[in-house]
């Protein structure tokens, strides 16, 4: 029996399938506002029927932005757009996440169709880039100033003050991005901090950072609304965060009431080789579920419905984030229902062009 369109209760929340829309920058923002296309973008995938639709990669300060274009949540003036599209989002039966971030040494720096690397004071940039110590991402990228102690605790009480906007937007579920080479990423991984201090060194030193936010978003954020943590779970370089930091890491995470670990890779060291290919970080997902005991997901290159349900259906993992086959299709989970010969809801509105069996969704309100 297919499981993909099943159901999973994380704390009191029920996600009505498996499916879930990884966070993608959209980079469609002024001064990290929310806009329409936001509320069309998102509304559209959970039309489509994803049972999860997390808001793309939101920074929690301006200068957590990766570029000017980025979505914030550092002010209150940016919540009544995020509740009209948490409200349209509840409307067509999904749940509605918003990833929580700081990009560290990666900030500052120009959306993907206007070239790669820093943008300039000048040019719209930000005079400093913070990050754990003073190392650029590459030749590209600003070089970034070391935080202080007073300025990760500054960072831990931005996140937050995020949550709790995100708990006043209507949001079901938090995540808080710790991967592909931002801020909390690069405090773990000894590749891209070099700290002598109580926040690097040791694992439990490279961990402090992440542990901390965790523990001030929970202070926010509802304990009946789950908390989920992207990281990723290998550098794909030498030296660097790996498979077995983050299993351990995992399991701290758990006790701390994290719900669910979020598994990519990649993204600290412009010098990584990795092996891309159909669910090549699938792997990362598995063994964290076995080896951590806690519900994970499972990321990268997932395309094809009997792909993703076989994953959920072996214990891989226990939901799957797709990201550019949501872009090609915001209806891929009603047409992986019909390749599954799974049932599915569809808007009232789209009925007659359904397949035969399907059932109609009201109207949203």
């Amino acid at each position: 029996m297919p499981q993909l369109f099943s159901t999973l209760q994380l704390r009191d929340v029920t996600l009505p399938n498996r499916i879930a829309v990884s966070p993608m920058c959209q980079y469609s923002c002024e001064d990290g506002m929310a806009t329409d296309w936001h509320l069309v973008h998102l509304g559209s995938r959970a039309a489509g029927g994803a049972g999860l639709v997390i808001m793309e990669a939101t920074a929690v300060s301006p200068e957590g932005r990766i570029s000017p274009q980025d979505h914030g949540i550092w002010q209150d003036e940016q919540i009544p757009k995020l509740r009209q599209i948490t409200a349209f989002i509840r409307s067509q039966g999904s749940c509605s996440g918003i990833q929580l971030a700081h990009a560290g040494r990666k900030a500052s720096t120009r959306p993907p169709w206007s070239g790669d690397g820093e943008l300039a004071f000048a040019d719209g940039g930000w005079a400093n880039v913070f990050a754990p110590s003073a190392i650029p991402f590459s030749d590209t990228y600003p070089k970034p100033i070391a935080l202080n102690e007073r300025g990760i605790r500054q960072v831990v009480d931005d996140f937050a003050a995020a949550a709790r906007r995100a708990r006043e937007a209507g949001f079901d579920v938090v995540e808080i991005h710790s991967a592909h080479g931002y801020l909390l990423h690069e405090f773990l991984s000894p590749l891209s901090n070099h700290r002598v201090d109580n926040y690097g060194g040791s694992f439990e030193n490279r961990t402090r950072a992440l542990l901390e936010v965790v523990a001030a978003v929970r202070s926010e954020w509802p304990l009946d609304r789950p908390l989920f943590v992207r990281i990723s779970a290998t550098d794909w370089a030498e030296g660097g965060w790996d498979v077995d930091q983050s299993v351990a890491l995992a399991r701290i995470l758990k006790e701390r009431a994290v719900d669910l670990i979020d598994c990519s890779s990649g993204g600290l060291v412009s010098t990584a080789k990795i092996p891309v290919g159909p669910g090549y970080q699938v792997q990362f997902a598995e063994r964290i579920r076995k080896e951590a005991d806690i519900p994970t997901g499972a990321v990268g290159m997932i395309t094809e419905a009997k792909q993703a349900d076989t994953i959920v259906q072996t214990g891989q993992a226990d939901i799957v984030l797709l990201a550019r086959e949501m872009l090609r299709d915001p209806y891929w989970p009603v047409h992986a229902a019909a390749v599954l010969e799974q049932k599915m809801t569809w808007p009232i509105q789209y009925l007659r062009a359904a397949p035969l069996g399907s059932t109609a969704r009201p109207p949203a309100r």
